[in-house]
């Protein structure tokens, strides 16, 4: 979630909709590249780095998701693992979102644990919060401070969370779409996916993730 929009630009990749994501990994003192100065007030489009940067985040958490699925080839529900232990300051924030996703879609599910599909870290960077890979085929969403003091902090983590599941930023969109980010503004208070980002997160992952198994 870029500032002032969720900076989280996606690729499009599947179901012809198109899967965008964007997470976060390392604190941004431990990033490549990241910088620590706070983030400044401009409207942000996305970029064709982090387009990429986001596919191959998606990429590395549905290998590492594959992986695991195939010993419970039979499972209902698709298990996403998170780790919030690099993630401290918004440990609240994350249990909140993974609960607000668990009790939106029923055929993917977050939880908390070892061998995690993807983590979380916290610290200060430009960019703002975003999803990304650590260049090792690890995903990590990355939680900046200031955009989270700037915007409502569960509706920032549950809006990068999402590209974590699929979906695409929509920085057009009303305060009711959760992917609008910080379109709407700071006043926007809204951490859940309206009807349709729930519908496209389920079919996703009932019908999308078919060749990613393969594949992994």
């Amino acid at each position: 979630m870029r500032h002032p929009k969720f900076l989280t630009s996606l690729l499009t990749a599947a179901l012809g909709a198109g899967l965008t994501l964007s997470l976060g990994a390392a604190p941004a003192a431990a990033l490549p590249g990241a910088a620590s100065a706070a983030a400044p007030a401009v409207a942000y489009a996305g970029s064709a780095e982090e387009a990429k940067a986001n596919q191959a985040f998606f990429e590395a958490v549905v290998t590492s998701v594959a992986k695991k699925r195939a010993a419970t080839p039979g499972a209902t529900a698709v298990t996403v693992v998170y780790s919030a232990a690099n993630a401290p300051t918004f440990r609240t924030q994350i249990a909140r979102s993974a609960q607000i996703w668990n009790s939106s879609v029923v055929n993917v599910r977050l939880v908390e644990g070892s061998n995690a599909d993807f983590r979380y870290y916290e610290g200060n960077d430009s960019r703002g919060s975003y999803a990304s890979t650590d260049g090792h085929g690890n995903g990590y969403i990355f939680l900046d401070y200031r955009q989270n003091q700037q915007y409502n902090s569960t509706r920032v983590t549950a809006h990068e969370t999402g590209h974590v599941l699929g979906l695409p930023d929509h920085y057009s969109g009303p305060c009711s779409e959760l992917m609008s980010g910080g379109g709407p503004g700071t006043s926007c208070t809204n951490a859940y996916p309206n009807a349709q980002e729930r519908a496209r997160v389920d079919q996703l992952w009932r019908y999308g993730l078919a060749s990613a198994f393969k594949a992994g």
